[in-house]
């Protein structure tokens, strides 16, 4: 085994996956509204945290991540394994005194930013490069340990006095990468790999002081995943493998992480494991105009409400971190063809002087015998053969359309207190509409109601899905 800088070709295929690994590595980073005092900012670092063996036996956060993945490599392969994580660094303020001391304080104003402690992020890599004829039978360990360290960085203030400091300190980690493959045995030549990060550090939290996360956390993997290339062969995709691989892909043991193809679409010789759910050669949005680090926003909103932070917020939300203070400058100095482009983007419509998609007279029918649309609900050719004053459901055998009379009985889905007074009663379907995902929906006026006449007028109909209504004998 060989441990070392990745080969210049190794290299650059990390680069391109790095751009999705850095979105896994810093999701949750830091939360809008970006300042540390929010209540969201306060439980930080939720996914691929590894804790000490020490402390994770009190609770339920893991100190191992474990990957399994099928790979067909070629003679002579070597496999280049990237362990990526980020290292707690604690920081504290201080204010200096006139004596020269300082004293730590909760916070620092100063006029652009105020300062607060919080604990930040340092990127760790560890490098693994073995052939593959090595992974065989026990395969290879690779320990690591990043040392404790502190550093201070003097605050000044827009005159150049220091009027402050900030002490940064980084706790002891140790950890170990753990590779190895096996033949299987099938019509083709195929290897499970396997690949397990652990945290072996030997912290155990202080006597009476318990399940301590924020103890634990300076001393734990966060945000862990791995890269791992063939520099000859593919892997195998872990949701859209071959027939006859299904049962060995079935069989893999994949615990606190998933692996998932990465890179060029096209290319299977690069895997990103990630304890984030992700689709095979995940990609950066071309729009993204950087990193925000809340995939749980959507950006064109977010970018926006950023934006609209008062400045006292802006203030503490740069102070809080450096990642923080670079997406409000984002934000405020966002040129507005940049926002526009974040309000949307279709990336499959077929080209417009193309064949139509061929389909069967009617469309492909649904369980009760309502035509599919064949063409994507944006395709302005997705309206055609849909009238909703002819159109016919089939419900308990019996069609059903504009006209017909039905019993209504509101089912699980009822998402109103009304539903429950409705059932039972009889009402007229008006018309048989259909959604964007296929489903049908018959819009109804409900007999008796004085009413009804006036919402017929105006359009506004009661909805029900067909299993939610009973076709009654006397319908028109």
């Amino acid at each position: 085994m060989t441990v070392t800088a990745f080969a210049p070709e190794t290299e650059e295929r990390f680069a391109l996956a790095r751009q999705v690994a850095d979105a896994v590595l810093f999701e949750g980073y830091v939360l809008y509204p970006y300042r540390a005092s929010a209540a969201k900012n306060r439980l930080r670092w939720q996914f691929g945290v590894l804790v000490p063996p020490g402390w994770g036996a009190e609770c339920e956060e893991h100190d191992f991540q474990h990957t399994e993945c099928l790979m067909e490599p070629k003679a002579g392969a070597t496999l280049s394994v990237e362990v990526r994580f980020l290292h707690a660094r604690r920081r504290t303020v201080q204010q200096a005194r006139p004596d020269g001391g300082y004293d730590t304080v909760s916070e620092l104003r100063l006029d652009d930013r105020v300062l607060v402690p919080w604990d930040e992020g340092d990127e760790e890599r560890v490098e693994v490069v073995a052939s593959v004829a090595e992974l065989l039978g026990d395969g290879v360990t690779h320990p690591f340990r990043r040392p404790a360290r502190e550093d201070t960085a003097p605050v000044l203030d827009a005159a150049g006095r220091t009027v402050g400091r900030l002490v940064r300190r980084c706790e002891e980690i140790n950890g170990a990468v753990r590779l190895s493959a096996r033949e299987l045995d099938g019509p083709y030549p195929v290897l499970r790999l396997t690949a397990v990060v652990e945290n072996t550090s030997d912290w155990t939290p202080p006597e009476g002081r318990g399940a301590d996360r924020d103890a634990a956390l300076p001393r734990s993997l966060v945000a862990t995943h791995l890269l791992m290339a063939l520099s000859a062969g593919s892997f195998l995709s872990m949701t859209d493998s071959p027939e006859w691989a299904k049962g060995a892909v079935a069989a893999c043991r994949n615990l606190h992480t998933w692996p998932v193809l990465a890179g060029e679409p096209g290319r299977a010789d690069l895997v990103l494991s990630s304890p984030i759910i992700l689709e095979d050669h995940p990609a950066i949005a071309p729009e993204s105009p950087g990193a925000l680090y809340d995939a749980t926003e959507i950006d064109e909103i977010l970018a926006l409400r950023t934006a609209a932070l008062t400045d006292e917020e802006k203030r503490e939300a740069r102070g809080t971190d450096e990642r923080a203070a670079a997406v409000i400058e984002l934000a405020d100095s966002m040129p507005a063809e940049v926002l526009e482009r974040l309000h949307g983007a279709v990336r499959s419509l077929r080209e417009a002087t193309g064949p139509a998609l061929a389909a069967p007279h009617g469309g492909f029918p649904d369980e009760y015998g309502a035509p599919r649309p064949d063409t994507p609900w944006w395709d302005p050719a997705s309206d055609a053969g849909f009238d909703p004053a002819q159109d016919q459901v089939v419900v308990d055998g019996r069609s059903v359309g504009r006209g017909s009379r039905v019993e209504l009985s509101p089912g699980l889905r009822r998402t109103d207190a009304q539903d429950i007074f409705l059932r039972g009663r009889t009402a007229r379907v008006e018309a048989v509409l259909h959604d964007v995902d296929g489903g049908v929906h018959l819009a109804v006026t409900v007999e008796g109601d004085p009413g009804a006449d006036i919402r017929r007028e105006q359009g506004r109909f009661l909805y029900f899905q067909p299993d939610e209504v009973t076709p009654l004998e006397d319908d028109v």
